[in-house]
């Protein structure tokens, strides 16, 4: 098998500007964080961002790195909505593709399938017709003559997930409650890329846990960076919860420039073992049974939750 593993700036250095890039994971669980944050730091642009949104598409529109976004929600979770992404859809800075969540996944599916569209009674009805005045609807060929919106597909150049472990070869598994939509993300992508808190061997797989949770084929990734805390501060579980106290910290950041020009710099303007570095070593981050599976890690400790 292929050896797909990379570092975060390989990964970015795949990536143009002007691209479309789906971002796995949903809301402010098991984001691939540090892929966000190195794309903070790049001179990558006019971005389309393709997500079940949470902090990804709150930072990269607050970086001016997106030109359009396309989602179902933008949420933090436990806080409603994120307050740059609000910001920036209230200013109009933002081009948008609201959806509802269930045409969103059908986007993903029919790319993912490469079929140009999937019908769907979702949106029906709606205002999602109204504000997506480029949707289109087509009638069952069948007897039921029915009328339906045509879900196109959400086509990518690029995908990237984090998963809590992965092999060399780019398979990974995920061991939370909540393996949605990943796999979905790499198969509408051209490019796809995961990241993973802790490279393992392939036969140690079934160790971590059961098969059923072994989510994203290898056949699915083109490359594999570990990134032990790479989804903080979004929630990783079982590895570590969602940072409640920093997440606080970002969103009241956001609304004081000073604040947030604090913040940025602290935590964003820096590379990613520095933004480790500056968590603390709150949880002890176990090493790789791979020799050399450190290509892509960061060296420093990875935060293990509110402190």
């Amino acid at each position: 098998m292929a050896d797909k593993r990379m570092t975060l700036d390989e990964l970015v250095g795949e990536l143009r500007s002007g691209m479309t890039i789906g971002i796995g994971g949903w809301g402010s669980r098991r984001k691939p964080m540090a892929v966000v944050r190195a794309l903070l730091r790049s001179d990558l642009r006019d971005l389309t961002v393709v997500s079940y949104g949470g902090p990804d598409v709150g930072l990269l529109c607050a970086a001016g790195k997106v030109r359009k976004a396309v989602y179902p929600f933008v949420t933090l979770d436990s806080i409603p909505i994120d307050p740059h992404f609000k910001a920036a859809r209230q200013a109009g800075a933002v081009e948008a593709m609201e959806v509802d969540e269930g045409m969103f996944y059908l986007g993903l599916l029919a790319a993912s399938h490469r079929l140009p569209f999937l019908p769907t009674r979702a949106g029906l009805g709606s205002d999602v017709l109204r504000i997506n005045p480029s949707l289109r609807l087509v009638t069952s060929p069948y007897e039921d003559g029915e009328e339906l919106v045509a879900m196109p597909a959400l086509r990518l150049d690029a995908a990237v997930v984090h998963v809590n472990r992965a092999d060399a070869a780019g398979s990974g598994q995920i061991l939370g409650p909540d393996p949605f939509f990943d796999e979905l993300f790499l198969g509408a992508a051209d490019r796809r890329f995961a990241t993973t808190e802790r490279l393992v061997a392939t036969e140690q797989f079934s160790a971590e846990g059961a098969i059923q949770t072994l989510c994203i084929s290898r056949l699915l990734t083109d490359g594999v960076v570990e990134t032990p805390g790479g989804a903080h501060f979004t929630a990783c579980v079982p590895d570590y919860p969602r940072d409640e106290a920093f997440q606080k910290a970002y969103v009241e950041a956001a609304g004081d420039p000073d604040g947030w020009a604090a913040f940025r710099q602290r935590y964003l303007d820096v590379d990613e073992q520095a933004y480790q570095a500056q968590l603390g070593a709150s949880r002890a981050v176990p090493s790789s049974p791979v020799a050399g599976a450190g290509a892509g890690a960061s060296a420093g400790p990875s935060s293990g939750g509110a402190r």
